[in-house]
Formats: C-alpha cells, structure tokens, sequence
C-alpha cells in the first residue's frame, strides 16, 4: 500500500519509520513551541507537521504518542483520528504532563500515525441484547 503524503510547506517532513517492521511512522513538527509544565493554557499545543495525505478508504491514520515524548518528556498526544477522506494539513495536539518545559522545535519528532483497516459496519438499532459472561459490570468489573 502507497500512502500519498503532499508537504504544505517547504520546511515540511515526510513521515519516516526507523526500522521496517515499526507499527508507526513517525510525525515531525513543522512549526515551534514552548509546552510549560503546570496546569495553565500554554501546556497544550496544536502542533503543525506541514503535511497532508490521502489515507486510502477503509482505513484511518491513528496518531498515537511517540515513547521518547510519553515516558521520558511527560507529553502526551490528544484527540488523533484521521479519517480517510480528511485531505487538510495534519496536526497533533499536545498536552505536557510532566514537571519540566519542554521545547517543541522544527524537525522534531512528535508523534507517530498508524494506518490501520476499518471494517464498514452499521449501527442497528434493537429492543434487547444477546447475554455475555460479563453483562452489564462496568469499569473495574474484571478485577485489578
């Protein structure tokens, strides 16, 4: 499968993986920002990467957290579903968690996108469920 990725920008970067069986390919900002710990308005940020692309149908771009930013940084990723038929400049929206600023510079590695199937199903609207072993126990139900 051929993904068409289109740069928006000259500075723009197309998405690399470092090893070919890695799940995701890597996402590179293409703007700049300073993500301040705490919990005020300037420890989020949409970060633009330049690029777009044409996820094919049936399939969905998955933007998930790259572990150097999750784990190490504190910097978490929000929001991330890229339909298939979204053709706009791709954004990740970050969120810093962790105790220390952190600098979001051109070029740097931000997140990851996953392209993953998505089967066609139909919503159906009915007067009860099948039963299942589990039924209707909510969060915590299954034990630690």
């Amino acid at each position: 499968m051929q993904i068409p990725v289109k740069r928006l920008t000259t500075s723009a970067v197309i998405p690399t993986k470092a090893h070919y069986a890695d799940a995701g390919f890597d996402l590179y900002a293409d703007s700049e920002h300073e993500l301040y710990a705490g919990t005020n308005n300037e420890n989020s940020a949409i970060v633009k990467t330049g690029i777009a692309m044409a996820i094919p149908d049936d399939h969905v771009g998955l933007v998930w957290d790259r572990s150097s930013m999750g784990a190490k940084k504190g910097v978490h990723r929000f929001a991330g579903v890229i339909d298939a038929g979204y053709r706009g400049e791709i954004m990740v929206a970050l969120y810093n968690f962790g105790p220390n600023n952190v600098t979001i510079k051109r070029g740097d590695r931000i997140a990851q996108i996953l392209i993953q199937p998505v089967p066609q199903v139909l919503m159906v609207e009915v007067d009860s469920l099948d039963s299942s072993e589990r039924g209707e126990k909510g969060f915590g139900s299954s034990g630690n």
